[in-house]
């Protein structure tokens, strides 16, 4: 394939992710598509919870957009910065959801959200980590940052729980558990 002719998928899933952040498929344009079909899937869940799968599956098309995205990048740029791979394919993801937040930002029936491009940009992350590392080493890593979040985290949770004299309820069982997962592992490794 010529190097003219590899840039060609991702700049058209470029121009595809554009598309879907027109006035046409705001979230009231993609109620009568969806939720009919969540009504037969799920005929017990309430308004509320159709609203949330709704909102959930809109999230789940931001995840899988951004992440082919960048997978197409790092296909195009594949030779390109060889060190690392997945920066520059990383870079253009990025650029591309702050630009999409932004043009929706100027669409009436749209709003642009901070929250969304890095929501995007963590799914971009992931999938080149995933492609990078491979998906086992990709998962430890993610499952040693959520640890290290929920044990670090919590435990200044706990602190403001405590100097506020706020009830913590979970937290006196998720932070230990989660520093003890943390030391069980370590041993793990090192054993290793």
């Amino acid at each position: 394939m010529t190097t003219a002719l590899r840039f060609l998928p991702p700049l058209a899933w470029s121009v595809l992710i554009a598309w879907f952040s027109s006035a046409r498929w705001h979230g009231g344009a993609t109620t009568p598509l969806i939720e009919p079909w969540l009504r037969a899937l799920l005929p017990w869940a309430t308004l509320e919870q159709i609203a949330g799968a709704h909102w959930l599956l809109r999230k789940t098309g931001h995840v899988v957009e951004y992440a082919v995205l960048a997978l197409l990048w790092r296909r195009a740029l594949a030779g390109a910065d060889a060190a690392a791979p997945w920066r520059w394919p990383l870079a253009l993801a990025v650029l591309t959801a702050g630009l999409d937040e932004a043009h929706q930002a100027f669409t009436p029936t749209r709003e642009g959200r901070v929250a969304d491009v890095l929501l995007d940009s963590g799914a971009a992350a992931a999938a080149l980590g995933a492609a990078t590392l491979g998906a086992r080493r990709a998962a430890d890593g993610l499952a040693w940052l959520l640890l290290w979040t929920a044990a670090a985290g919590g435990t200044v949770m706990l602190a403001i729980d405590l100097a506020a004299a706020a009830p913590a309820g979970w937290l006196w069982l998720s932070v230990p558990a989660a520093w003890l997962t943390l030391w069980i592992w370590r041993r793990r490794r090192a054993r290793a």
